[in-house]
């Protein structure tokens, strides 16, 4: 028996490494992540998905890190043919029952203003603020690449 709970745990160990999450109230935020920038960036973005699993809709209204000067929410808008980043005036609507995806080439949260640049395996504490939800604090692993458990969409 011991040795079958042992495969088992062993079993998950790579999801664990790679998927993390932070629920509060209806909210679910899985997997806050941030890419590897160059020596010489100042800014960065964070990345993660949003579950609301209430009857309520909820609004991220903004976010905060003492990583960076300034936190924004931004998304990636078409105009006359390139890709411009943009921030969202108002925030961004997260509907009952439904999942907000922050991913590269849309919705992120902006870091600027970095205190220095983002390195692999490095921690660092990001605040969203929710409208009904209130404060969600979550902790952002920074990642070589584009982790596997947040493919992007094309």
């Amino acid at each position: 028996m011991n040795k079958l709970l042992l495969t088992a745990l062993l079993a998950t160990l790579p999801f664990t490494a790679i998927a993390h999450e932070t629920r509060s109230a209806d909210l679910t935020i899985q997997h806050p992540w941030s890419r590897v920038m160059p020596a010489a960036s100042v800014n960065g973005a964070a990345y993660f998905l949003i579950e609301n699993t209430g009857k309520q809709a909820d609004r991220l209204l903004g976010a905060q890190t003492p990583r960076a000067k300034k936190a924004e929410l931004h998304t990636h808008i078409h105009d006359n043919g390139v890709m411009r980043m943009r921030e969202v005036e108002g925030g961004v609507a997260v509907p009952a029952g439904q999942t907000v995806k922050f991913a590269p080439g849309g919705l992120h949260v902006m870091l600027m203003g970095l205190n220095s640049p983002l390195q692999k395996g490095e921690h660092f504490p990001l605040t969203l603020k929710f409208e009904r939800g209130g404060e969600v604090k979550l902790d952002v692993v920074v990642e070589d690449g584009m982790p596997a458990a947040m493919p992007m969409q094309h």
